[in-house]
């Protein structure tokens, strides 16, 4: 059974260009990752700032190390999460 990540982002508009580089190159290093099934970045249509990402991994230890991984550290904790006005994360089971 698939885990799954299902995370909202919003930051300052002043923010979201940075925002949305990290999130795209992060896309891409995540796509190459064993584990990975889904990385999937949306900019909210009609909440400028606002930003949701879909992540599926074979399982909960894949998702592990998908954060353990130093381009995570770089991109999400140090470059995104600082400039974030609201973050809230699902994590789930395919049934």
């Amino acid at each position: 059974m698939a885990y799954t990540v299902i995370a909202h982002y919003r930051c300052a508009p002043a923010d979201e260009a940075t925002v949305r580089a990290a999130l795209l190159t992060m896309r891409e290093h995540t796509r190459a990752e064993p584990a990975n099934l889904t990385y999937a970045v949306h900019a909210e249509a009609e909440r400028p700032g606002g930003f949701v990402l879909y992540e599926q991994y074979t399982d909960a230890a894949g998702f592990a190390a998908h954060t353990s991984a130093a381009y995570f550290e770089e991109l999400i904790v140090n470059t995104v999460r600082p400039l974030l006005t609201e973050r809230t994360v699902t994590f789930a089971e395919t049934l």
